[in-house]
């Protein structure tokens, strides 16, 4: 853990805080259907066209059940689209690699973790999806799907906001609004930056090349350069939290992030719309201290995680010091040397905090504790920043449990921002926080004593155990990112990993709604001195502990089976115990 770590965590962090308020105060604009941006005059004349071919009324608001209607409705019509291009690839243009059809499951595996924002990849990108199923099929929902999850945020934050009103916004309304004004836009400029850092964007055929010097054991002495139209979809798959990589080494590919500032802007922009959104909370909400104290909890975990997963992996491997290699060159197996182990364990740690499945390292390398890290902050919600829009929607659920909690405390009725908390917010609270850990425990535990489940594994004992669990977690928490040496592309894999996707998204975003209904349709009551602050240190140590605890309650057991039992295993060998 030396000097040059702790610089790029100040950096990472300074950088960050920096750019939250300016963001969002740009996003409460875009949000605010008739609020102003410096791009309106180029952008507001194709806002108007997009409304008047889709016959979408600006000015008509909508209730949560058809705000979630309309989400529902959108979403499964963009799965069926997506399905259907990666069963037809080999029929479409774009395709100079002549890829064949996509199996059945895996069409709808990848299908189901494009349109949740999930991203989890059970095939190899650059070698099974032609350009097109990548750029029209994926990208696609690479751009809505981050859209509608900002959208049900700042649904929630209207909701939280509104005073005795029916109706939380129009969904296609910010459905558009999002995408021509925020990601659009930001990810033409990013994809300028990627080209400029050295990322591919072509779409040129592959090229085959003779090795100077073949390995040894193979026979074959060529090699194929995968290229492609690879910046644009970079840049999208940062920004909107996706992680869906177009190469399947991801962002430790040198041709998806081939510099240390490409790297750091990466893990940046991972952070940007989550950061942003919390300054739009307390803009919303007409309470600032609010918006920087959820910030300040989110920002406390983040640092809590990366200290842990780094000195976990500048440790090194016990077993490995056994065999004469230093402590101090720690664990670097999995880990890209052009970034070594604090620029891994930082990405780890910042892609499983949002829910972008991006990777620079490989997590099942991971030391055990290091590895515990990821695999945990997926387990809390992702609300960690979470990804774009569902970590403040998933992090506003957490708030209003605390509030709950705290008004029990003192014995009064529970009061957040003005408006009484009852047993139907507590309960849709609940069944947001629960359905994700349903998902995770339930496939997790079918997996374990099933023959399909079994074979798919790479590690036996916890190490195994750690890979179904991470999968599972990754799936219904909307995350993508995989410990990587689990087999899942099977169909019995590909099928339940896809049902705990769409679960673990839009059986979250339904009782969400129906909170930010709830709470909209509310008359306001002025705060008195009995109210409980949500801008104070009491409120974020409150708030803190309900996300740990919830998340050590539920998982701690699975977690015992997993890397706790491997981290003693592993320093048991040695006799270091």
């Amino acid at each position: 853990m030396d000097i040059f770590g702790w610089i790029q965590l100040a950096l990472f962090v300074a950088v960050l805080f920096g750019l939250t308020k300016p963001v969002g105060i740009y996003l409460a604009r875009v949000l605010d259907a008739k609020g102003a941006t410096f791009l309106d005059p180029a952008i507001r004349p194709v806002e108007r066209l997009i409304y008047r071919i889709s016959g979408i009324d600006p000015d008509r608001e909508q209730s949560w059940r058809q705000y979630a209607v309309s989400i529902i409705a959108f979403s499964l019509v963009g799965l069926l689209f997506t399905y259907a291009v990666l069963r037809l690839q080999n029929l479409l243009p774009l395709n100079p690699q002549g890829f064949g059809p996509v199996r059945p499951d895996l069409a709808f595996n990848t299908a189901a973790s494009f349109t949740t924002n999930t991203n989890w990849q059970s095939y190899g990108g650059e070698s099974t999806l032609s350009y097109f199923s990548q750029m029209v099929g994926l990208v696609f929902h690479n751009f809505v799907s981050a859209a509608m999850g900002i959208a049900v945020a700042v649904a929630l934050i209207r909701g939280i906001a509104g005073h005795s009103a029916k109706s939380i916004g129009n969904f296609w309304v910010d459905l558009v609004r999002i995408n021509l004004f925020l990601l659009l836009p930001i990810c033409v400029f990013y994809s300028v930056f990627l080209v400029s850092q050295g990322v591919v964007q072509n779409f040129q055929p592959y090229v085959t090349a003779e090795v100077v010097e073949r390995l040894e054991g193979t026979a074959d002495s060529s090699q194929t350069i995968a290229q492609g139209p690879v910046a644009s979809q970079a840049a999208i798959k940062m920004l909107g939290t996706n992680g869906g990589g177009y190469m399947n080494a991801n962002a430790a590919h040198p041709y998806e992030n081939p510099t240390p500032l490409s790297n750091f802007i990466q893990m940046l922009s991972i952070f940007l719309l989550p950061s942003g959104l919390t300054y739009t909370l307390g803009r919303m909400v007409k309470n600032q201290r609010h918006g920087w104290a959820v910030w300040l909890v989110m920002t406390l975990l983040v640092l809590a995680g990366t200290f842990a997963a780094w000195s976990s992996e500048a440790a090194g491997n016990p077993r490995m010091q056994t065999l004469g290699v230093s402590a101090a060159d720690g664990n670097m197996e999995g880990k890209e040397v052009r970034f070594g182990i604090f620029g891994s364990a930082l990405f780890a740690t910042i892609t499983t905090d949002a829910s972008c499945g991006a990777v620079n390292a490989m997590h099942d390398s991971f030391t055990p504790l290091g590895g515990l890290v990821p695999l945990l902050n997926m387990q809390l919600g992702e609300v960690i920043f979470g990804g774009a829009g569902a970590g403040l929607y998933g992090m506003l659920v957490f708030v209003v449990l605390t509030v709950f909690l705290a008004g029990l405390m003192i014995g009064r009725t529970p009061e957040y921002l003005g408006k009484k908390i009852e047993a139907y917010d507590v309960k849709a609270s609940a069944i947001a926080v629960l359905i994700p850990i349903l998902f995770t425990l339930g496939f997790a535990a079918l997996a374990a004593v099933s023959a399909w489940g079994v074979a798919g594994l790479n590690n036996a004992g916890p190490h195994g155990l750690s890979e179904m669990l991470y999968a599972y977690s990754s799936a219904a928490g909307n995350n993508g990112s995989a410990f990587a040496g689990l087999n899942a592309n099977t169909p019995w894999y590909n099928t339940t990993l896809g049902i705990a996707m769409l679960a673990g998204r839009f059986l979250i975003i339904v009782p969400v709604l129906a909170l930010a209904g709830d709470l909209a349709r509310k008359k306001r009551v002025e705060t008195s001195g009995g109210s409980f602050p949500v801008g104070g240190g009491t409120f974020v140590v409150l708030l803190t502990g309900t996300i740990l605890i919830v998340g050590a309650l539920t998982f701690l057991p699975a977690l015992s089976l997993g890397p706790v039992v491997e981290h003693f295993t592993l320093y048991g060998s040695v006799r270091l115990f």
